[in-house]
């Protein structure tokens, strides 16, 4: 057997980040950009008002009660075609351009209009007084993005408002996932003897889409050499990985296995770790010379699903352009209620809820039932409570929790 740390450093350090494409800024939210962002506009682009009120001369309103000249009204988008000039105001709305003359902004809410063009300041005004000033937020000239940045929704806002309206950003990996299993049914029939549901490629999917990836579900594929091998070798043209379910134990009937080995340079791997101890990576070289990872995860559905996230996940955000916090982040915890295993040399992934006491502290307790293949239990889990070789933890021992949620 490997450590934990020994297969991720075959697997993650085997892949590489994707080449970078040009991407719409619409289409930006979650992906990382491949160059420097460097603004060439101001945001604002001008000083503006940051509230409904009356553009004034801040030396004209010293004192509260002070009466004003209204010389007009300027909306968001207009700019006013007069100067403020000594005793006069504008009313304006928020976000138009400050009238010339004008230094600052009584808020609406703090004058009293005696009419159309009379109004009384009840309050003092500053210069600068609720105004945004021009380049206030982003200056031309300045980085607003470094390499290897993630880009949220509020970062698509930021590349509209400077006119970057195509990014050279690391693509969204399309990823193909198959399961192999002639027991496994997925269209809703009556079970025979020996058959079960399918439900390793579903949640897989849902995993893959949430770490920001393609999916090309090729469904089950018969135990079938022939078979497997033409699904893979089609599918590794048209994808950027491939991430399978089953098969990769030391079974007689491992197929996927007997497959890969073949037509692809495979590591098989025995990780010190419960549930998930084999695993599989490897590379397939295509027909037109492209290198495609291969995630080989077991079957049974638990496994499957720590495997990914400890192995496939990060590998795959980093063939995205990632690069912190490829793994997801770790929590040290306090055990409300003994977790209880057998010693045998791994780590084991004890699925966990937790959730914040009044101490400020993560507290958890496991979900329920921790077998490899009872997929239930681990749904109502928020955390992977790594659990260190011996018996077991007492309640009130501190444990690293992994948070899945």
């Amino acid at each position: 057997m490997i450590s934990l740390v020994e297969a991720q450093q075959i697997v993650i350090g085997g892949c590489e980040p994707a080449a970078p494409v040009l991407v719409d800024c619409e289409s930006m939210s979650g992906r990382v950009v491949a160059q420097e962002i460097v603004s060439t506009e101001f945001i604002p682009p001008f000083a503006n008002t940051a509230v409904d009120g009356f553009a004034v001369r801040a030396q004209d309103v010293t004192t509260a009660g002070v009466e004003l000249e209204v010389l007009g009204v300027i909306g968001a988008g207009h700019v006013a075609d007069y100067e403020i000039g000594a005793g006069q105001a504008a009313r304006i709305m928020t976000g138009a351009p400050m009238p010339q003359g004008a230094d600052a902004v009584v808020m609406i809410e703090d004058v009293t209009e005696l009419s159309k063009s009379r109004v009384r300041c009840n309050k003092p005004a500053k210069v600068g007084d609720a105004i945004r000033n021009i380049g206030e937020d982003v200056r031309a000239g300045e980085v607003v993005f470094k390499s290897g940045s993630l880009i949220n929704a509020a970062g698509i806002g930021v590349l509209a408002g400077i006119n970057a309206r195509r990014v050279l950003s690391y693509p969204r990996l399309r990823v193909a996932m198959l399961s192999t299993g002639d027991e496994l049914v997925i269209d809703g029939s009556d079970l025979k003897p020996g058959q079960i549901r399918e439900s390793n490629l579903t949640m897989l999917a849902a995993m893959i889409s949430a770490t920001g990836c393609e999916v090309i579900n090729l469904g089950i594929v018969a135990d079938d050499e022939a078979v497997l091998e033409s699904k893979l070798r089609e599918v590794a043209t048209r994808c950027d990985a491939v991430v399978t379910s089953g098969g990769v134990g030391q079974g007689d009937f491992d197929v996927v296995k007997i497959v890969l080995s073949r037509i692809a340079d495979m590591k098989w791997m025995q990780m010190a770790i419960k549930p998930a101890k084999p695993f599989a990576f490897g590379k397939l070289t295509t027909s037109d010379l492209r290198v495609i990872p291969i995630f080989g995860l077991p079957g049974n559905p638990v496994s499957s699903m720590i495997s990914f996230e400890l192995l496939a996940r990060p590998a795959l955000r980093k063939m995205m352009g990632h690069t912190q916090n490829l793994m997801r982040p770790t929590v040290r915890a306090v055990v409300d209620a003994p977790l209880k295993r057998k010693q045998d040399g791994k780590i084991h992934f004890m699925r966990v809820f937790g959730e914040f006491a009044e101490d400020g502290r993560l507290h958890i307790r496991d979900t329920g039932p921790q077998g490899s293949h009872q997929l239930a239990a681990t749904a109502q889990a928020n955390g992977l409570a790594m659990v260190p070789d011996g018996q077991g933890l007492a309640l009130g021992a501190e444990v690293e929790v992994m948070m899945l949620a």
